[in-house]
């Protein structure tokens, strides 16, 4: 069956990096759109970032834009998420995503923190 699994996140100071990991296992990972997707208490999910199976194209979302990196490798099956100059307002439980043809997985979420 398909698995993501992510790993990465934690409690970090406003002002840090870090960087969130999710590997794919159960598809066939280099034709899959994969996106992060973050919920705050309270809050709906949200869309974070994406990238395209076709060419790696990305987007971002406007609260991350300028502060955010996604990237994948194919090769091991796993897409990243490098998010610099943190602040309070990132603190949620982050997912990641591999969608095609209107199906979705997810992941099982990391929490990260942001301490100001």
């Amino acid at each position: 069956q398909v698995q993501l699994v992510q790993s990465g996140g934690g409690l970090v100071q406003a002002g840090g990096s870090l960087r969130l990991s999710c590997t794919a296992s159960g598809l066939t990972f280099s034709s899959y759109t994969m996106a992060w997707f973050r919920q705050s208490p309270g809050k709906e999910r949200e869309f974070v970032a994406g990238i395209t199976w076709s060419d790696g194209s990305t987007i971002y979302s406007d609260p991350v834009k300028g502060r955010c990196t996604m990237s994948r490798d194919n090769a091991k099956n796993t897409v990243y998420l490098q998010i610099n100059s943190l602040k309070p307002e990132d603190t949620a439980v982050y997912y990641c995503a591999a969608s095609r043809g209107g199906l979705k997985h997810w992941g099982q979420g990391t929490q990260v923190t942001v301490s100001s």
